[in-house]
């Protein structure tokens, strides 16, 4: 369906508004194709169109919301009624209204390729299969392949509101993900290695290939190193899973539910002066990059921590109200949810020295190229974290064997001062964050 399309049923359901009340209408349609290949041949392939619709209904200060998988015309005011039957038991808040438009334009933003929808599906497969065979001819360590896919998304969405947002977009993305085994006498360990773009012709199956057979095996001979306080490097895409995390506590609603480590720190040094993270969803270069928020408003840039300092919260709409100040365009939400908020697309301010560079100035330490459980092992309301965690000795500036079976331990505050330099070696990844090499001091590393 087309963008217009997608906004001439929001502007049916909004005007559907009664006296007093506010209605907000999130339209959806997405297509999305997934190729899996084993052994030279296809063992799954699905192509799918899905359309979504949510409804928000604001009157006499309580909220309701309700959605359906179809935009059929007889499920609009169906869907409509549940909302504002919703709203009649929900809880009333002062604070509860849609977000008004502010000003601020949308950017112009160019996130869909029209390469994607004319990509043949023969050349979909012939690139998962592709990229298996570069996998296992990569190394002769290489004994087998877990999963190898192609995958890509056009998305198209639009939100209509009766405080007069009216905005629509398209996005499309692809990857190319494998997933491989490596063995040497009795040992076996697994690696991955991917490839995003926006276009499948931009698709790099080499690099894809050479990151799912490095990862591995550069672990095979690991050992687990003695426990102590260390310097570490933290890859990007470890980076990139920190910065995630610390997003998410830079969220206005964790800090009004109490669940931020960052409450009641505004305008305070709460990392080292070479850290400035920016939420920039308006960076094309970004693969979350998006031109409107979940309430449509205009994405904006925001600098979280400037040089250290924590400048700002994200917010959206309702808890900007409960702040006293205003939305930053963070507003994150499904068709079928309220809308939450968070980052779009995070990003440190990289450095002027390579992963090479840092690794020659730590001497001696360990390179963190995988952690895993972070998320579980992190407590949002203290800092707290302890992850288990793989990658390299660096011995004398240059990297020796590989290490496993570890933990890093510290805490989300710490590690934010703890920061000794920032790589330039910006990498964008498809996720929230983009990842770039980080140099740490003083990390718990837990082994013999």
């Amino acid at each position: 369906m087309t963008e217009e399309e997608l906004l001439s049923i929001g502007d049916r359901i909004v005007g559907w508004a009664r006296d007093g009340e506010q209605i907000e209408a999130v339209v959806v349609h997405e297509s999305e194709t997934e190729v899996r290949v084993y052994d030279g041949e296809i063992e799954s392939f699905t192509s799918a169109q899905s359309s979504g619709l949510g409804i928000r209904v604001i009157s006499n200060r309580r909220q309701g919301i309700a959605h359906a998988g179809t935009l059929d015309d007889d499920v609009l005011e169906e869907t409509l009624a549940e909302a504002r039957d919703n709203a009649r038991f929900g809880s009333a808040d002062e604070f509860f209204g849609l977000a008004e438009p502010d000003g601020v334009p949308v950017a112009p933003l160019e996130l869909y390729d029209p390469a994607i929808e004319s990509f043949a599906t023969a050349d979909k497969i012939a690139l998962a299969i592709e990229l298996e065979a570069a996998v296992l001819s990569g190394d002769p360590r290489i004994i087998g392949i877990e999963s190898v896919d192609y995958v890509d998304a056009v998305a198209a969405g639009a939100v209509v509101s009766s405080a007069g947002i009216r905005e629509a977009g398209r996005d499309s993305g692809c990857y190319l993900a494998a997933y491989s085994l490596a063995a040497k006498d009795d040992e076996t360990q697994t690696g991955f290695g991917y490839s995003v773009a926006r276009n499948p012709h931009d698709l790099d199956v080499a690099q894809a290939a050479d990151d799912a057979v490095d990862r591995a095996t550069r672990l095979l001979g690991a050992t687990q190193p003695k426990s102590g306080r260390v310097t570490v490097v933290l890859d990007p895409y470890v980076t990139a899973q920190f910065l995630g995390i610390i997003g998410s506590t830079l969220s206005a609603e964790a800090v009004l539910k109490g669940r931020s480590l960052f409450a009641d720190r505004l305008g305070d040094m709460v990392a080292a002066s070479c850290i400035t993270l920016v939420d920039d969803p308006t960076d094309p270069e970004a693969f979350t990059a998006t031109d409107v928020d979940g309430e449509g408003l205009a994405s904006r840039r925001n600098v979280l921590i400037n040089n250290g300092t924590l400048d700002h919260f994200l917010q959206n709409a309702y808890t900007a109200r409960r702040m006293g100040t205003a939305s930053t365009g963070s507003a994150v939400r499904g068709y079928s949810s309220t809308p939450g908020v968070g980052p779009h697309a995070l990003a440190l301010s990289p450095g002027l020295r390579s992963q090479e560079d840092l690794i020659a100035m730590v001497g001696n330490g360990v390179l963190i190229q995988g952690v895993s459980g972070l998320h579980s092992g992190v407590n949002a309301v203290s800092g707290d974290f302890s992850t288990g965690a793989e990658g390299l000795r660096i011995v004398d500036g240059q990297l020796g064997e590989p290490v496993r079976e570890v933990t890093i331990a510290s805490t989300l505050q710490r590690m934010l001062t703890d920061v000794v330099e920032v790589g330039n070696d910006l990498e964008r990844l498809p996720m929230h964050a983009s990842g770039v090499s980080l140099v740490v001091g003083d990390i718990m590393l837990s082994g013999e």
